[in-house]
């Protein structure tokens, strides 16, 4: 099994990678399909399902198969181009991607909310249509997003393309076990596996400049966060906080009578800021998903900021030994809220950044497999319900207690020795199992939890 770390860290837009990344993915790749057709569409439709229809406008899920269908992709993706194709495409109810003809799309009329039971394949289905100038279907494919940004198409979905990452890789895990026997066979750390394997799919220049730009954008996008105030979109009228409590924290500093604990708001205000930069439609780095964007990065600022002895040269450290966990947790069970809850996000995310944590400070691979565990583990059974379908509420501030957690699990787990009760595996299986059970109104269709019970107009 390979997970490239530059697939678990996607560069790519707010407010969510499943929501918003994955059907602009998605409508990218029917274009695709369009361009290799050998016949011209008159016109376009997009129907949306489970998931993606109950929160698909608190997530900018039609502004993004708008945007999709317009020829924009995440990775690319500029504000002002958008802005002015979505205001094209209000006033004309047509859109013209690179590469093909005009082709009618009024989001009225064209761009379909399915309130039903979702699609067999996944809670987050998408349906795109062309059409020919009677209206009728012409080309269709389905596609599910399936989490992270990962789009699988329904073909794919069943073939198990999202299990086969094609060559052999020298160390080919598919368990936390098989990563210790493999890591005890070989002498070599968890980061140093992960990089021999990567360094089958590029260059180490190549993943070095990788690995860095990943690190920048997340940076980035932390000192955007705490730069900017005011109110976030959507109605709920959230004010920005990340801005103010770091202004205090940096107020505070050196004062002889601060408590110990106040170190945990410098954590948390680290990924407000990246979530809050999420909720208005920012760039950032799914990690691995948007709605859990900030655990990875706030824990890394932490680190570098407050560690004694942290440095920048150990990040590719930190994120190749993230990826190895979140790529586990990917394979054995699901990074998607609307698959399995929050537990599946922000659970996966601070599983992730607490290995990371252990790794640059010395852990060996059984503490860093005790890290991931303890830090899921914890997370297990935590809904999916965010209120008006926004990425917002509880989502922002769930950020910074996942990275606390995250740092704690780190810290319990290098002052043992490795052994512990509960492997990793077993917890990720667990976290499976309790998505599988898990009421539909608590993954991600604001039909439950904090979502129902928390007045949000």
């Amino acid at each position: 099994m390979f997970l490239s770390v530059f697939e678990m860290f996607k560069v790519g837009i707010g407010p969510s990678s499943s929501h918003t990344m994955g059907p602009m993915v998605a409508a990218a790749r029917f274009l695709e399909l369009l361009r290799a057709a050998p016949f011209a569409a008159q016109g376009l439709r997009a129907h949306l399902y489970g998931s993606l229809a109950f929160t698909g406008v608190g997530h900018a899920t039609d502004r993004a198969v708008i945007l999709g269908l317009a020829g924009l992709r995440p990775e690319s993706y500029d504000h002002d181009t958008a802005e002015a194709a979505l205001a094209a495409n209000r006033e004309s109810g047509r859109l013209t991607p690179p590469g093909l003809p005009e082709m009618a799309f009024d989001p009225r009329a064209d761009l379909r909310f399915d309130f039903g039971p979702p699609l067999p394949g996944h809670a987050n289905g998408l349906v795109l249509e062309a059409l020919d100038a009677q209206g009728d279907v012409i080309l269709a494919e389905t596609y599910y997003s399936v989490g992270g940004g990962f789009v699988l198409t329904a073909e794919e979905l069943a073939s198990g393309a999202d299990r086969d990452k094609g060559a052999p890789v020298p160390y080919p895990f598919t368990s936390a076990a098989e990563m210790l026997e493999m890591a005890r066979a070989s002498g070599r750390s968890v980061a140093a596996m992960k990089r021999a394997n990567e360094l089958t799919r590029r260059d180490a220049a190549t993943l070095d400049q990788g690995t860095r730009r990943i690190w920048q954008v997340m940076r980035d996008c932390i000192d955007r966060g705490l730069a900017h105030d005011g109110t976030l979109p959507g109605g709920l009228r959230v004010p920005r906080r990340a801005r103010g409590i770091h202004d205090a924290l940096l107020a505070e500093r050196g004062r002889n009578l601060t408590a110990p604990h106040v170190i945990n708001d410098w954590i948390s205000t680290y990924a407000m800021a990246v979530n809050e930069e999420n909720a208005a439609g920012g760039q950032v780095v799914t990690a691995p998903t948007n709605g859990a964007a900030g655990v990875v990065p706030a824990v890394i600022r932490y680190w570098l900021d407050h560690v004694p002895g942290a440095t920048e040269r150990k990040v590719e450290e930190f994120l190749l030994t993230a990826a190895a966990i979140g790529g586990l947790v990917k394979y054995n069970a699901s990074i998607s809220g609307a698959e399995a809850g929050c537990q599946a996000e922000v659970g996966s995310a601070a599983a992730m950044a607490a290995a990371g944590l252990c790794a640059v400070m010395g852990g060996t691979p059984e503490q860093i497999e005790n890290a991931a565990e303890i830090a899921l583990e914890h997370h297990l059974g935590m809904t999916c319900d965010p209120v008006k379908g926004l990425v917002q509420v509880p989502c922002i501030e769930r950020n910074g207690l996942g990275a606390i957690k995250a740092v704690s699990a780190a810290s319990l787990a290098l002052r043992g020795d490795g052994r512990h009760f509960v492997p990793l595996d077993a917890c990720i299986e667990t976290m499976r199992q309790t998505g599988a059970d898990m009421s539909e109104k608590y993954k991600e269709t604001a039909l439950g939890g904090l979502a129902v019970n928390v007045p949000n107009c």
